[in-house]
């Protein structure tokens, strides 16, 4: 979760947060030059050659060994003198360069501690597969995330996102720790096996704060009544942290537990590569076939339809109609989907459908208020709809329900603030590695140019353009779903100052 931090004389590089301290104190420094230190420093006493010190600093682009040399020189008179009277960075001629300062490589940067929310906290931790076939890890993670769905259906719970809590499977559990990370009180953990047609569950109730256990339990049934089960710890975690409550209209379950398994392996490929996005296709394809009511696999078929080409350059009318087609069964079979309507919502928006996505948008939240997703989404939309200041708020509430998110998220976060005018703020989260190299880079591109870094938004527009060759301003203004004048010129405006095509 957290970048290296070293020490060297004075200075402390944070490389994940993008810092250099000297004595406590910020130094500016460019994000060229934070690269290169952050190469040199993290292995002292080595001799970095130029063309790896290039690729550090500008990765995936040709630029003039000039360049090397002057942010080398710009590092050199930012450190000033080591303690010996020497330089930090030694020039080996005609190879390169090497760190000669004595490095203490410091922990993790502490995160600060995220404040409990108003009302009873939990995060599920990914449930561990206790039997010896690897092939079972995703019903151990399928469990997981149907109860992380189940729970998050409370609106008297808080309840974080399964991106955020995956980040620890198969790492050791420190309850105290993970806890303040996630900013919960209370913590799931378990595991599960299934075999000979019987499924075993245990799973226990933690609270971080005490350290005590306020219920655990241990599950052997039929296989077939795994749902059964999943009902029954939902109901049991509920009326330990808020009482007995009247549960949420139930949700549609698989009838097929092979169409339930491929289900859960292809939402794991979603934001991945254009080839990861066909193989979810024919995943999902074949769980529909096999449970032609499955709820869940429509909704994920018709983002798969709309992300695959969105990965290729945007959405074609035909492939917007078939993803809008699968979402309205999706939410046909299961109107009680927070998940189903909120995609639906979204599909609708981009057929400028507002007044429908609006209503889908609500329902969702009325279903679901922990969905982190959807609130991402909704973000995605009320700042092209002009609503600027909605769309901060929607993308940080996303945040704090799942903070360590998809990359998608950090893209929509960047667009919010470069709407709002807050374009250093835009171009530090567009940098973060977790969305730099993606379709975000026009919004990085246009944040440097509106900063007057022309330069830089120049080279940031030719990387761009590799991935997307066929891309146009007025095609994009065209299909995204804009409502505001002023925010879509405020958009058309820093693109061309960065020099995207018209």
């Amino acid at each position: 979760m957290q970048g290296s931090r070293f020490a060297f004389g004075p200075f402390v590089l944070d490389s994940g947060a993008g810092t250099l301290l000297r004595n406590d104190l910020p130094v500016a420094v460019g994000y060229r030059g934070l690269k290169l230190l952050a190469a040199l420093v993290e292995r002292p006493g080595e001799i970095l050659e130029k063309a790896e010190l290039m690729d550090a600093a500008w990765p995936g682009t040709a630029v003039e060994e000039g360049n090397l040399t002057v942010q080398i020189a710009q590092l050199r008179k930012l450190l000033g003198p080591a303690a010996d009277g020497g330089e930090w960075i030694a020039t080996v001629p005609r190879v390169g360069y090497r760190f000669t300062g004595v490095i203490e490589q410091l922990g993790g940067a502490k995160r600060k501690p995220l404040p409990l929310p108003g009302k009873p906290s939990i995060a599920v931790l990914p449930f561990v597969n206790i039997s010896n076939d690897p092939e079972q890890e995703s019903f151990a993670d399928g469990l997981t995330e149907d109860l992380i769905t189940d729970l998050s259906r409370i609106s008297g719970l808080f309840v974080i996102a399964r991106n955020s809590v995956f980040a620890y499977k198969g790492k050791a559990t420190d309850v105290r720790g993970i806890a303040q990370d996630l900013g919960v009180r209370y913590l799931l953990e378990g595991s599960a096996r299934h075999a000979a047609g019987r499924v075993r569950i245990n799973a226990q109730l933690v609270d971080a704060v005490s350290g005590d256990h306020l219920w655990a339990e241990r599950f052997d049934r039929s296989l077939e009544d795994v749902f059964a089960v999943q009902d029954e710890v939902t109901g049991k975690i509920v009326e330990a942290l808020l009482g007995r409550l009247r549960a949420p209209p139930p949700r549609n379950r698989p009838k097929n537990l092979e169409a339930y398994d491929l289900c859960v392996r292809a939402r794991k490929l979603m934001d991945d590569s254009p080839q990861t996005a066909q193989e979810a296709h024919l995943m999902l394809t074949r769980a529909i076939s096999l449970d032609p009511e499955y709820a869940e696999a429509y909704r994920w078929l018709a983002m798969n339809h709309w992300m695959g080409w969105v990965h290729s350059g945007g959405p074609t009318e035909t492939s917007r109609s078939v993803a809008l087609e699968l979402a309205r069964k999706a939410v046909a079979i299961d109107p009680n989907d927070a998940g189903c309507r909120w995609v639906l919502a979204y599909l609708l928006a981009y057929e400028r459908s507002f007044a429908k996505a609006d209503a889908e948008f609500a329902k969702a939240i009325e279903l679901d208020p922990n969905e982190a997703d959807a609130w991402a989404a909704l973000s995605d939309i009320a700042t092209l709809a002009g609503r600027v200041g909605e769309g901060l708020e929607h993308i940080r509430k996303a945040f704090r329900l799942n903070p360590f998110p998809a990359s998608w998220y950090y893209l929509t976060l960047g667009q919010a603030q470069y709407a709002a005018g807050e374009y250093e703020a835009a171009v530090e989260t567009l940098r973060m590695d977790e969305t730099y190299r993606t379709s975000s880079r026009r919004f990085l591109a246009a944040s440097l140019a509106q900063l007057g870094r022309l330069d830089e938004a120049h080279a940031e527009v030719e990387l761009f353009l590799v991935g997307n060759p066929h891309f146009t301003t007025r095609h994009w203004a065209t299909t995204e779903p804009f409502r505001d004048a002023a925010t879509l010129e405020h958009f058309i405006d820093g693109y061309r100052k960065a020099g995207l095509p018209e």
